[in-house]
């Protein structure tokens, strides 16, 4: 690992620090409903802030479209913090403005302060490179140094991940370690056997990270929405359910590569077909191979993986040393369709190795479940970012800071 790490940025104490985090959480009604991504900022926060450090902490929530809105206001976030820490958290109510001038400028030894959402300012995602540079320019004068620690964004080239990066003195935080520590453990020499557990709706997301794994993996699950094209690539029919008609071919080719390199690509033998989606609707099991043959014909729709597929996804992860899941088995958040992808997380907490929740909705998933962090091996913070290094695709948040895989 070549990253710059924050031992490179020497004594810390009486200078201020950029932070960013990624700290989008899910709200409802102004509350956060799962603070994950708040918990995982605090090994890095209280590094900072225990050498005397002053630290401005930078994230952007939700997708405002370079607009001020209430509704994705980091105020909620910063209160959840100082919480967390034990300890006062100034929150600025712009990003670049007089109220985080204010803030940062009174700044003691050790405090911490959120400015407002980075996406309230365009230039945060503009596609313009000087336009990037040129807010990176006003984030940049608070700061002595900056910290890259929100691993959910760093496969991003946006002005807080990139380009402030190259604007001052940085360094990786603990998280970005962490997560990287992890993942090389993925990709480089796995202890086996290695299960990779893949769902979530498309299989367009996760063709690529299918096709870099196989040589690598000694057994691919297969679940979720992305199910049903690996079904109709199989011959079967699938009814309404999600369907992905023009990734057919290229999931056949997938299929025929698995058998070529001994990977075992399992797929499930039953499913939960629902006479619509919502979760007051009817539903039954099938075999695969009989989706249509319910009340509701061609109608019907799979919504989650079947028992006897779910008890035999989860006695081959329980016989794995490492696992990564990535990818809900069913639509987890309506009772009658979670119980395949309870079942996928209860069996990765009792693996006998390495367990690995990617960040995303599986992430939400295990904690909406009930399940704690501490159960799995490591939770990411970042989906898309996982995924993409596991294609083996150039992170620019990373490059920018160094990293050389």
């Amino acid at each position: 690992m070549t990253l710059r790490t924050l031992e490179s940025l020497g004594s810390l104490a009486g200078r201020t620090v950029i932070v960013r985090c990624d700290l989008n959480v899910p709200l409802a009604d102004g509350e956060i409903t799962d603070d994950g991504r708040v918990r995982a900022s605090l090994p890095t926060i209280n590094a900072l802030t225990s050498q005397g450090a002053r630290v401005v902490v930078i994230s952007h929530l939700g997708r405002p479209d370079g607009a001020s809105d209430p509704r994705y206001s980091l105020a909620p976030v910063a209160e959840r913090l100082g919480e967390l820490l034990g300890s006062p958290v100034t929150f600025a109510t712009d990003t670049v403005g007089d109220a985080a001038k204010d803030a940062v400028a009174s700044l003691a030894d050790g405090g911490i302060v959120v400015l407002e959402n980075l996406r309230f300012n365009p230039e945060e995602t503009s596609k313009s490179d000087e336009e990037r540079a040129a807010f990176a320019a006003k984030l940049a004068a608070f700061g002595d140094a900056f910290v890259s620690d929100g691993f959910g964004v760093v496969h991003r080239k946006q002005a807080s991940v990139y380009e402030l990066a190259k604007a001052l003195p940085s360094a990786a935080g603990l998280l970005i370690v962490a997560e990287l520590d992890v993942l090389d453990r993925l990709t480089g020499n796995p202890e086996r056997p290695y299960t990779v557990v893949l769902g979530g709706s498309k299989v367009s997301d996760k063709l690529g990270v299918i096709g870099h794994l196989l040589p690598r993996v000694n057994t691919l699950l297969i679940g979720g929405g992305m199910l049903f094209t690996f079904l109709k690539a199989q011959g079967f029919e699938v009814g309404s359910s999600l369907l992905e008609r023009d990734q057919v071919e290229t999931v056949r080719g997938y299929l025929q590569k698995a058998q070529e390199l001994g990977v075992e690509l399992i797929l499930p033998t039953d499913v939960v077909v629902a006479s619509k989606f919502g979760g007051d609707a009817e539903h039954e099991v099938r075999p695969v191979s009989s989706i249509e043959d319910t009340p509701w014909g061609a109608s019907g729709l799979g919504l989650d993986i079947g028992p006897d597929t779910a008890a035999k996804f989860a006695e081959i992860i329980r016989e794995s040393v490492t696992v990564f899941w990535n990818g809900p088995m069913g639509v987890f958040e309506l009772e009658p369709f979670a119980a395949g992808t309870k079942q996928i997380a209860l069996a990765l907490t009792e693996t006998r190795g390495l367990s690995v929740v990617g960040g995303g909705d599986s992430a939400a998933a295990v904690r909406a479940l009930g399940f704690d962090d501490d159960q799995f091996g490591h939770i990411s913070t970042g989906g898309g970012a996982s995924l993409e290094f596991l294609e083996g695709k150039t992170l620019p948040g990373l490059e920018v800071l160094g990293w050389q895989s």
